[in-house]
């Protein structure tokens, strides 16, 4: 009887972790590639240079910025009552040593995933969680964008601990819009991939691979 229930209990487990909500935001396929909206930063001298590839754990998105800033985002509704955790596998090939990421000067990041919650009319009332590699601050580091204060920076990765490595976090987002916008969410409305470096006018390297809301 004990035998039983333990594999009882197993099989519980087991299935449990198969079958949780996985939702997929990017396959960095051809096709999706196309259709994300390129969206540049005002001001910015060129836009980011994205491309594709892939290795043994499947498509990748490349992000080279030289003294340039775009984003490629997607407008997709994820259900943070089911699934409100963030996967996100990346790696920063080439970092922005030196620069002050606080200041409007330099802030600036080789790699960072935007989740966005649209609040209002316009784009200018959305509120966002601005998941970062950061090159110069610690994990867990946290501030208000210095353009607004509507979008938060969180420092997920940093090249002070791993540069030139891939490195896979998760994240709880529903949490965290209710710590720093103080928004009890049930869905976010887009996510975005931007890699920059208008202000510091330097280059970065960066990509960018298995980005997923899961339920746990």
């Amino acid at each position: 009887m004990k035998i039983i229930l333990k594999l009882l209990v197993f099989f519980l487990f087991f299935t449990s972790n198969l079958f949780a909500d996985k939702i997929s935001v990017f396959e960095f396929t051809t096709e999706e590639f196309e259709g994300l909206k390129v969206r540049k930063v005002r001001g910015a001298n060129a836009e980011t240079k994205y491309s594709l590839g892939s290795n043994s754990n499947g498509n990748f998105l490349r992000a080279e910025a030289n003294n340039a800033a775009s984003g490629l985002g997607k407008e997709i509704k994820i259900d943070l009552n089911k699934t409100p955790h963030l996967n996100i596998t990346w790696k920063v090939e080439r970092d922005l040593k030196g620069i002050d990421e606080r200041s409007k000067k330099g802030h600036d990041y080789a790699a960072r995933v935007f989740v966005v919650k649209k609040t209002g009319a316009t784009p200018l009332s959305n509120r966002a969680m601005n998941y970062v590699f950061s090159s110069n601050e610690d994990i867990d580091d946290f501030h208000p964008s210095p353009y607004t204060k509507k979008s938060i920076d969180f420092v997920l990765s940093t090249t002070k601990k791993d540069l030139n490595k891939w490195v896979t976090v998760k994240v709880n987002v529903k949490e965290h819009f209710k710590k720093f916008h103080n928004l009890d969410l049930d869905e976010i409305n887009g996510v975005a991939i931007m890699a920059d470096t208008d202000n510091s006018k330097l280059i970065s390297i960066s990509y960018y691979q298995n980005i997923y809301f899961s339920s746990e």
